[in-house]
């Protein structure tokens, strides 16, 4: 077995920081030491094979996100990053384990969908990966089969309130799969979007006329996010079911995960780098010679941006900060402007949805402690240590200590990041939603199951090195 130390740095973990150094050896970490330690009497910088200083940088456990959707079919197309190329994109950036969805669509098999996702990542992976299971279709037979995705270490599955014709559940059916969720630790994840009250204001807003990218986010407005979000908690309190929301990006529905956990209901909820950062209004002023208005697709996801006169994007970091919300993750789900976003040129309903960003979480949240909106620790904790908690992992991955992974990225914080296609851009898209996007920090080292993947600018890793992860249930609940 290779065996590395990693020496000078300042480990970081949700609850501090300190000077040490870290010994893995093989796969796994084997002791966090004080700086320059001697173990039984051995020199250990001369004893193991590799040594790697990270003096002046930070010293943290591998990034984990728990939102991304690699190759998802959707809006006529797939989302343009495969297995392949997406995690080869996260390990760029300091994420070391993706945790992705796999899907049952209508008239499928849950299993059925499950065995065609573990075809699609078996062998294509550059870091670790687990999978969510996405029901799209709640009858007596998915029913039936969810208690047994926990043999297969899959402890959550997603419903949707929006997408008829689609993914949608209506409440019924949301109910008797909570019902599930309640009796076997099952964590209920939740798209909360109006979908029927939306399909009608889409249509309305076309038969004006308004047909730009823009309208998108008018369509689905905030009230549709907040009832949904209330209606998903009261469900879930009906029933006794733990509940995650995801993407949530409206103030307002923060506000009801708030009223919610007050009252010591397990509801939990995630956001994403777009509505820390980008806005309803920046969507609408974008424009370019190729594509005119049509430009704002590149910022179409579901949910939508919001206004930051609203104040929106602020109140997300302070519920950041106030553990309102408990994590980010990026809902990573990519399409080129070329053949897939200009589907929907003329009818802003047929544009593909999504955003890739699962190459800069990271960065674009280590930016959030170089302004002072979050401290290192919550930096870890929101990246790392709560998706692990929040899906069966920890112990294993979210933290540096014996018996762990040997997932760690050293992070140089007087380094810099320049975010572009051109730059550090490694998704598989024609475009990138943060270009011209400036980070006072960078990703120097990455490792996965002790294995260096990312150095000095170049890639290490190879295809396959990633391995499918069992999950256990949620560490919050048991």
């Amino acid at each position: 077995m290779t065996t590395t130390l990693i020496t000078g740095g300042t480990v970081v973990s949700a609850t501090g920081r300190a000077a040490a150094d870290v010994l893995i050896d093989g796969e796994r970490i084997a002791a966090v030491l004080e700086p320059g330690s001697h173990l039984l009497g051995t020199d250990l910088a001369a004893s193991v094979d590799t040594v790697i200083d990270a003096a002046g940088k930070y010293v943290i456990p591998g990034g984990i996100d728990a939102h991304t959707h690699m190759q998802l079919p959707f809006g006529g197309t797939s989302a343009s990053d495969t297995f392949e190329t997406g995690t080869r994109a996260a390990a760029w950036g300091g994420t070391t384990t993706i945790i992705d969805f796999a899907v049952q669509t209508y008239g499928q098999k849950v299993l059925d969908g499950l065995a065609k996702w573990h075809e699609l990542a078996a062998g294509n992976c550059a870091i670790d990966y687990g999978f969510h299971q996405i029901i799209g279709g709640i009858d007596d037979d998915s029913l039936a089969v969810m208690p047994r995705l926990i043999d297969e270490g899959i402890t959550s599955f997603k419903l949707f309130m929006a997408y008829p014709g689609v993914f949608y559940s209506d409440d019924a059916q949301i109910l008797r799969a909570m019902q599930v969720s309640r009796d076997t630790g099952l964590l209920t994840m939740m798209h909360a979007e109006n979908g029927p009250a939306i399909d009608v204001l889409a249509a309305q807003l076309v038969e004006q006329g308004k047909t730009d990218p823009f309208y998108h986010g008018v369509a689905r407005a905030w009230q549709m996010e907040e009832e949904a979000t209330h209606r998903a908690i009261m469900l879930a309190n009906l029933t006794g079911a733990p509940l995650y929301i995801v993407h949530v990006s409206a103030k307002q529905a923060v506000e009801q995960l708030a009223w919610a956990r007050d009252k010591g209901q397990n509801v939990f909820g995630e956001t994403c780098p777009q509505y820390l950062y980008l806005s309803l209004e920046e969507q609408l002023g974008a424009r370019s010679d190729e594509w005119g208005a049509f430009e704002g697709a590149k910022w179409v996801c579901s949910t939508p941006l919001r206004s930051r006169e609203e104040g929106h994007q602020d109140h997300m970091w302070q519920a950041l900060r106030t553990n309102d919300l408990q994590m980010v993750s990026t809902d990573h789900c990519p399409f080129c402007m070329k053949d897939q976003k200009e589907l929907g040129l003329g009818d802003f309903r047929k544009i593909p949805n999504g955003i890739g960003s699962v190459e800069h979480r990271m960065d674009l949240m280590y930016q959030g402690v170089a302004t002072g909106k979050i401290t290192l620790e919550r930096w870890v904790e929101l990246t790392s240590t709560t998706p692990a908690r929040m899906f069966g992992l920890y112990g294993r991955k979210g933290v540096i200590q014996p018996g762990a992974d040997g997932d760690v990225v050293i992070y140089d914080p007087n380094g810099h990041t320049s975010i572009g296609v051109d730059k550090t851009h490694h998704m598989n898209m024609d475009h990138s939603a943060w270009e011209g996007y400036e980070i006072d920090g960078h990703v120097d080292t990455v490792l996965s199951r002790g294995k260096v993947i990312v150095d000095g600018g170049q890639y290490l890793g190879t295809k396959g090195d990633g391995r499918y992860v069992k999950r256990g249930l949620s560490q919050y609940l048991v």
